[in-house]
């Protein structure tokens, strides 16, 4: 929830970063900075002032166009297995204040300290094949600790590649790149507004919070400066974590989806469900009624979905009686609703107009191989 005083400060740049149009801003249609930045070469990160119009007034990344290189104390990091989002890429920063650090948990998101900042920026490669072509950035979300709680914004990339600039109006970016089979993609690739940020963050008890930052998502190998070392390595070395097994071995670690040699197709298909859909449907989110339960650690097959019947009949059930029917995944909602393009009936309902078909064929695959017979 952005506090009142952010949302006044806010308020204009609203109609200057689109309004849901298809421009993106220009220096000279946004208002001076409403943050104040502090002098030199480090973070200017202030927690107790509103949200800064311009992002590079953070410091928080050098950028320049096609890249963007972390100031010191922003420590980029990666997931094992991604939320999708019409195929964009995405680089992942997290920045917690001086002498701070998160608290481990095996299964929950971390627990960070007032000051934590999170930034993903969402870009697409003009040809997947050959990234040196150049890169296209369309938005930078900073989700942001304060002292009453989680908060969150969008900064939006100008056609020049050189600012984002703050919107609470969310906008839509035409978007074209070449995929890894060399065939030419599009989308109106959809920026939230503000409102939005709460639709997949709000994971447990309407308390708004990252989804990302979990042990399992994190226990990985990510290149620092030319060297694989695994994340909750790097983050305890920092002193960005405590509590953590000194060996990552010990940590819990969720399956690359797309990878059959870190987990099983029951597996690598329930990991992209858990990062993918588990933030909303667990017993304390927002589809809580539902009665489904996609985070990997359910161990009951009726929770997450198999002969289980929908709470509730209409067009999201796609006319069928079952979320998951053992063998049969056309006869399963679950692959209807990954498979639909329509907003009425797609899941995840935000943050994608595409279908993902690696994740559906992954998903088909371990349905159809699930033993038992039809549901009655």
């Amino acid at each position: 929830m952005i506090r009142a005083p952010a949302l006044a400060a806010l308020a204009v740049i609203a109609g200057a970063c689109g309004g849901g149009g298809e421009s993106q801003p220009d220096a000279a249609d946004v208002d001076d900075e409403v943050c104040a930045v502090a002098d030199g070469t480090g973070v200017s990160w202030d927690w107790t002032q509103p949200f800064c119009t311009k992002l590079s007034s953070y410091r928080f990344l050098d950028f320049d166009g096609s890249y963007q290189q972390p100031n010191d104390g922003v420590i980029p990091f990666d997931l094992n297995t991604p939320l999708f989002s019409d195929y964009a890429f995405k680089w992942r920063y997290l920045y917690l204040p001086s002498g701070t650090s998160m608290t481990y948990h095996d299964t929950d998101t971390f627990e960070m300290p007032v000051g934590a900042a999170l930034l993903k920026t969402f870009w697409y490669p003009a040809d997947v094949r050959n990234p040196d072509q150049g890169v296209r950035l369309i938005e930078t979300r900073l989700l942001a600790r304060y002292a009453s709680g989680w908060e969150g914004i969008t900064y939006l990339w100008n056609d020049e590649q050189t600012e984002a600039y703050a919107t609470v109006a969310g906008a839509s970016v035409p978007v074209t790149w070449i995929d890894a089979e060399g065939q030419g993609r599009s989308v109106d690739f959809a920026v939230p507004n503000t409102n939005q940020c709460r639709h997949c963050h709000e994971e447990q008890d309407d308390v708004m919070r990252p989804v990302g930052p979990k042990a399992r998502h994190l226990n990985r190998d990510f290149d620092y400066d030319g060297q694989a070392v695994n994340i909750l390595t790097k983050l305890a070395e920092v002193g960005y974590l405590t509590g953590a097994p000194a060996d990552p071995a010990a940590a819990p670690r969720a399956p690359v989806f797309d990878d059959p040699l870190t987990g099983t197709a029951e597996e690598r298909a329930r990991a992209w469900l858990d990062i993918n859909c588990a933030h909303c449907h667990n017993p304390a989110g927002p589809a809580r009624t539902s009665g489904l339960d996609l985070r990997a650690a359910q161990t009951d097959p009726y929770s997450y979905g198999i002969c289980k019947t929908p709470v509730a009949a209409g067009q999201g059930s796609c006319g069928l009686q079952y979320d998951i029917v053992p063998g049969m995944p056309d006869q399963s909602i679950l692959i209807c609703r990954l498979e639909s393009v329509d907003p009425s009936v797609r899941m995840p309902e935000l943050g994608r107009s595409l279908v993902h078909t690696e994740s559906a064929a992954l998903i088909r695959s371990w349905i159809t191989a699930l033993p038992g017979t039809p549901c009655n």
